[in-house]
């Protein structure tokens, strides 16, 4: 869940602009800028320059597309870059022995956001990319961390209308909360082609001193050849491994 930009701000509208561009999206002209963020067309004209000019988006034939600038500064962004720093040995580790695709991904908001993927060759195709999102409740790796979230997240995601991915999507209040409570007792979460049909996963919490959600690590591969019981064990140890690292730097700050 992603908050609005408030357009009564220059701010506001730069960010809007900003936000326009979708995953797949590999440049936009000007006209679709003005649709999708309703503000005028001389508004989203001038703004779009003062994005170009400090390199947050770029001016190239047929429109705009966003800029490395943006790049730098993501990669900038403390808490997740000193996250991953930290864990990418345990996902590269838990690649080597599950050679399928390995997420690393934190909460925010009723959403799972992707910090790292790492896949082979053979990956599976799924909906999943560094840095972007799927809601907590169809998700293995969301699950997890709703799982070990506040009460008051739980029921804010139990009582929202929960999208339908799929015929396999958990909706149900009732059977969510059932799911959360079982993945508490046995420290991970499993997903059955519920954010897309043919992928199957298994996910495990990282848990930090106080036993709060600090991330989640998943391992996702096709329905034809995964099974993800039998990698209970290294996605916990994965998870477990990442958690007592982080706390033991945390002690040492």
């Amino acid at each position: 869940m992603t908050a609005a930009a408030n357009l009564d701000t220059v701010l506001g509208k730069a960010v809007t602009i900003l936000r326009a561009f979708r995953a797949e999206d590999q440049v936009l002209t000007l006209a679709d800028l003005v649709r999708r963020t309703g503000l005028h067309k001389a508004t989203v004209h001038r703004l779009a320059g003062e994005l170009v000019a400090n390199r947050l988006l770029d001016r190239v034939e047929g429109g705009y597309r966003l800029s490395g600038g943006l790049f730098e500064l993501g990669m900038r962004a403390s808490l997740e870059r000193s996250l991953l720093e930290v864990a990418m040995p345990f996902l590269q580790d838990l690649y080597e022995r599950t050679h399928e695709t390995v997420h690393l991904g934190v909460r925010e908001g009723h959403d799972v956001v992707y910090i790292a993927k790492i896949g082979g060759h053979r990956q599976a195709k799924s909906p999943s990319r560094t840095g972007g999102r799927n809601p907590l409740h169809c998700t293995a790796i969301g699950k997890a961390l709703l799982a070990h979230a506040s009460p008051e997240i739980q029921q804010e995601v139990l009582a929202s209308p929960m999208t339908r991915r799929t015929a396999h999507t958990v909706v149900a209040p009732g059977l969510l909360r059932r799911q959360l409570t079982r993945i508490v007792e046995t420290g991970v979460a499993f997903e059955h082609e519920e954010s897309a049909l043919g992928l199957t996963c298994v996910a495990a919490p990282v848990l930090g001193q106080g036993e709060e959600p600090l991330a989640a690590i998943s391992v996702t591969g096709p329905t034809g050849r995964f099974r993800p019981e039998g990698q209970v064990g290294a996605v916990r140890a994965a998870a477990a491994g990442l958690g007592s690292t982080l706390a033991r730097r945390e002690r040492l700050r």
